[in-house]
Protein backbone atom coordinates (compact mmCIF):
# COMPACT_ATOMS: atom_id res chain seq x y z
CA UNK A 1 0.00 0.00 0.00
CA UNK A 2 1.49 3.24 -1.26
CA UNK A 3 2.20 5.82 1.65
CA UNK A 4 -0.07 8.38 2.60
CA UNK A 5 0.72 12.28 2.73
CA UNK A 6 -0.60 15.36 3.93
CA UNK A 7 0.00 19.05 3.75
CA UNK A 8 -0.44 21.13 6.74
CA UNK A 9 -0.07 24.89 7.50
CA UNK A 10 0.20 24.06 11.11
CA UNK A 11 3.57 25.16 12.88
CA UNK A 12 3.15 22.92 15.65
CA UNK A 13 3.93 20.27 13.55
CA UNK A 14 6.74 21.81 11.83
CA UNK A 15 10.02 20.03 12.77
CA UNK A 16 12.74 22.88 12.26
CA UNK A 17 15.81 20.00 12.26
CA UNK A 18 14.64 18.56 9.36
CA UNK A 19 13.82 21.55 7.46
CA UNK A 20 17.05 23.23 8.69
CA UNK A 21 19.29 20.47 7.67
CA UNK A 22 17.65 21.01 4.07
CA UNK A 23 18.30 24.32 3.83
CA UNK A 24 21.40 24.48 4.78
CA UNK A 25 22.50 22.16 2.41
CA UNK A 26 20.52 23.73 -0.63
CA UNK A 27 21.85 26.01 -3.12
CA UNK A 28 19.62 29.05 -2.13
CA UNK A 29 20.76 28.84 1.44
CA UNK A 30 23.77 27.21 1.98
CA UNK A 31 24.96 27.47 5.48
CA UNK A 32 21.96 29.39 6.81
CA UNK A 33 22.36 29.47 10.73
CA UNK A 34 19.43 27.77 12.73
CA UNK A 35 18.47 30.99 14.58
CA UNK A 36 18.22 32.72 11.30
CA UNK A 37 15.99 29.86 9.72
CA UNK A 38 13.95 30.14 13.01
CA UNK A 39 13.16 33.58 12.87
CA UNK A 40 12.16 33.46 9.17
CA UNK A 41 9.61 30.38 9.89
CA UNK A 42 8.16 32.77 12.76
CA UNK A 43 7.68 35.49 10.47
CA UNK A 44 6.43 33.54 7.67
CA UNK A 45 3.15 31.67 6.48
CA UNK A 46 4.69 27.89 6.37
CA UNK A 47 3.80 24.92 4.79
CA UNK A 48 4.88 21.51 5.69
CA UNK A 49 4.27 18.13 3.68
CA UNK A 50 3.94 15.10 6.05
CA UNK A 51 3.78 11.02 6.14
CA UNK A 52 0.84 10.07 7.73
CA UNK A 53 3.19 9.44 10.82
CA UNK A 54 3.50 13.27 10.52
CA UNK A 55 6.95 12.43 9.93
CA UNK A 56 8.05 15.33 7.64
CA UNK A 57 9.32 15.43 4.41
CA UNK A 58 8.33 18.73 2.84
CA UNK A 59 8.21 22.60 3.36
CA UNK A 60 7.58 26.12 1.49
CA UNK A 61 7.07 29.38 3.47
CA UNK A 62 5.24 32.34 2.15
CA UNK A 63 6.38 35.61 2.97
CA UNK A 64 3.39 37.68 2.89
CA UNK A 65 1.65 41.25 3.69
CA UNK A 66 -1.79 38.86 3.91
CA UNK A 67 -3.41 41.91 1.31
CA UNK A 68 -1.02 42.29 -1.68
CA UNK A 69 2.15 40.85 -2.12
CA UNK A 70 3.68 37.44 -1.35
CA UNK A 71 7.05 35.96 -1.98
CA UNK A 72 7.04 32.21 -2.01
CA UNK A 73 10.19 30.53 -0.83
CA UNK A 74 12.58 27.34 0.52
CA UNK A 75 10.48 24.95 -1.54
CA UNK A 76 11.05 21.19 -1.01
CA UNK A 77 10.61 17.99 -0.97
CA UNK A 78 13.28 15.30 0.63
CA UNK A 79 15.12 13.37 -2.35
CA UNK A 80 14.02 9.97 -1.14
CA UNK A 81 10.02 11.48 -1.37
CA UNK A 82 10.50 12.74 -4.77
CA UNK A 83 8.88 11.49 -7.90
CA UNK A 84 5.01 10.95 -5.53
CA UNK A 85 2.96 14.04 -6.95
CA UNK A 86 4.10 15.81 -3.57
CA UNK A 87 5.59 19.11 -5.02
CA UNK A 88 2.06 19.31 -6.60
CA UNK A 89 0.32 18.66 -3.84
CA UNK A 90 2.12 21.17 -2.10
CA UNK A 91 2.02 24.17 -4.91
CA UNK A 92 -1.92 23.27 -5.00
CA UNK A 93 -2.36 23.53 -1.22
CA UNK A 94 -0.80 26.98 -1.16
CA UNK A 95 -2.49 28.25 -4.21
CA UNK A 96 -5.81 27.44 -2.56
CA UNK A 97 -4.41 28.91 1.57
CA UNK A 98 -6.25 31.75 2.37
CA UNK A 99 -3.12 33.59 2.81
CA UNK A 100 -3.08 33.48 -1.51
CA UNK A 101 -6.25 34.66 -1.95
CA UNK A 102 -6.74 38.59 -3.51
CA UNK A 103 -3.12 38.99 -3.72
CA UNK A 104 -2.06 41.57 -6.22
CA UNK A 105 1.83 39.73 -6.69
CA UNK A 106 3.11 36.73 -5.94
CA UNK A 107 6.85 36.04 -7.05
CA UNK A 108 9.50 33.31 -6.53
CA UNK A 109 12.90 32.48 -7.72
CA UNK A 110 14.35 28.89 -8.63
CA UNK A 111 17.21 27.82 -10.93
CA UNK A 112 15.74 24.88 -11.53
CA UNK A 113 11.85 24.40 -11.48
CA UNK A 114 9.97 26.40 -13.98
CA UNK A 115 8.07 24.01 -14.99
CA UNK A 116 6.48 22.56 -11.79
CA UNK A 117 5.35 26.44 -11.16
CA UNK A 118 4.45 27.20 -14.30
CA UNK A 119 1.68 24.77 -13.95
CA UNK A 120 0.29 26.95 -11.38
CA UNK A 121 0.30 30.39 -13.31
CA UNK A 122 4.00 31.50 -12.60
CA UNK A 123 5.90 33.23 -15.35
CA UNK A 124 8.61 35.36 -16.27
CA UNK A 125 8.42 38.52 -14.47
CA UNK A 126 6.54 41.13 -17.06
CA UNK A 127 8.30 44.09 -16.07
CA UNK A 128 11.79 42.67 -15.17
CA UNK A 129 13.40 46.22 -15.66
CA UNK A 130 11.13 47.76 -13.18
CA UNK A 131 12.20 45.07 -10.25
CA UNK A 132 15.85 45.85 -8.56
CA UNK A 133 17.31 43.89 -5.40
CA UNK A 134 20.49 43.87 -3.37
CA UNK A 135 21.55 40.27 -3.71
CA UNK A 136 23.88 38.90 -1.69
CA UNK A 137 24.98 34.64 -1.89
CA UNK A 138 26.80 34.14 0.21
CA UNK A 139 25.52 35.58 3.29
CA UNK A 140 26.08 32.39 5.31
CA UNK A 141 28.89 30.99 4.02
CA UNK A 142 32.17 31.86 6.38
CA UNK A 143 34.33 34.97 5.14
Amino acid sequence: MPEKYFVSDDKNLLDISVVHQFLSQSYWSKGIPLYTLTKAIGNSQCFGVYTETKQQIGFARLITDHATFAYLADVFILNEHRGNGLSKKLMTYIKQHNSCQGLRRIVLATADAHDLYSQYGFTPLSNADSFMEIWQPEIYQPT
